[in-house]
């Protein structure tokens, strides 16, 4: 295990310059890009659009942790949109239809997320099928759930406490958006100070070289899913929350907007590499890019081309890394 730690360290050690100027980078873009829409329209740093971008932000924002997490140990999970617009069905079926109170059946939709996800880590770490296509398939499955428990209808949820999930303030700051940095800061520690965060990046390194190293793999696998489950699932309640409505097509294109921002932060595809702090930048440059686009009255069919865009110049950025990081690393075994 020690040895595994020590590899851990020292991948960490070797990035950790790039980790800096990446973020350092992202800073910059998100300063151009917010001075850009500020110069374009005059509505943008009003402070009704500032509590507008602050209180639509964390399902995204929250759904990108698992994200992280999970690309950071190899893998890949698409179905976090399906899983959120599962539980958010769940929860009002439970509610409307079974007399469960709701509190009780937003948990139980959030418990539903982490039975997908268990599902997902037991087929990628024990049957060892490659987890794009495992979670590919959990995607339509889930989503076709979602559709026959609510029987293709849309559903409202009507209750104040509930409702201050998604709409509430405190002290004029979303309660979404406190949630979503508490579990920023949460997993940002757990990945830097802990044995679990620590080999997570071993592992998305090289598997097999940590299981020779004595890292158990398979468990921490299962954790990565069952904790992007729990997470989509959580985001998928928010998100109810503050539409008062379920809807077996909510979150549709989540998984997507959730890759490009956690991409675009700096966690490789490649697994191994990654930092939170990175993708809460990549998520707040996704939300000011549709804001901005918004506010210019941009055609609904150009914010898809550009949020192509800003996917293919991330994922590009990633290879760019990956094969700087190669060459690196020859040229130290040389």
């Amino acid at each position: 295990m020690s040895l595994g730690f020590l590899n851990a360290g020292r991948v960490r050690s070797i990035t950790g310059s790039r980790d800096s100027l990446t973020i350092v980078s992202l800073f910059i873009s998100l300063l151009v890009l917010c001075l850009f829409f500020g110069s374009q329209t005059p509505f943008f740093f009003t402070q009704a659009n500032l509590e507008t971008l602050t209180r639509t932000i964390a399902v995204v924002g929250i759904t990108s942790i698992g994200m992280t997490l999970v690309l950071i140990s190899g893998g890949v999970d698409i179905s976090v949109g399906s899983v959120a617009a599962l539980a958010g069905v769940v929860t009002s079926q439970l509610w409307l239809n079974s007399g469960i109170p709701l509190g009780v059946s937003a948990v139980i939709g959030v418990l539903s997320g982490g039975l997908v996800g268990l599902f997902n880590g037991i087929i990628v770490s024990y049957f060892r099928i490659n987890p794009l296509i495992t979670t590919l398939a959990t995607f339509s499955i889930v989503r076709g759930l979602a559709f026959v428990l609510s029987e293709g209808q849309t559903n409202l949820l009507s209750n104040e406490a509930f409702n201050f999930l998604g709409r509430g303030t405190i002290a004029g700051i979303p309660f979404s958006l406190i949630i979503m940095l508490l579990l920023y800061a949460i997993f940002a520690l757990v990945l830097r100070y802990t044995a679990f965060g620590r080999n997570l990046y071993a592992i998305g390194g090289s598997a097999e070289a940590s299981r020779l190293a004595g890292i158990s793999v398979t468990p921490h696998l299962l954790i990565v899913f069952i904790i992007s489950g729990l997470l989509a699932a959580f985001s998928g309640i928010i998100s109810v929350s503050q539409l008062a409505s379920s809807a077996p097509r909510a979150a549709t294109g989540l998984e997507f907007t959730v890759i490009t921002a956690v991409v675009l932060g700096g966690t490789s595809l490649a697994g191994g590499k990654g930092t939170l702090i990175g993708t809460l930048i990549g998520v707040i440059i996704l939300r000011v890019l549709d804001n901005g686009l918004v506010l210019m009255s941009v055609s609904s069919f150009y914010q898809e081309v550009a949020r192509g865009v800003v996917l293919i110049l991330a994922v590009s950025f990633d290879q760019v890394r990956i094969r700087i990081a190669q060459l690196q690393q020859r040229r130290r075994k040389a």
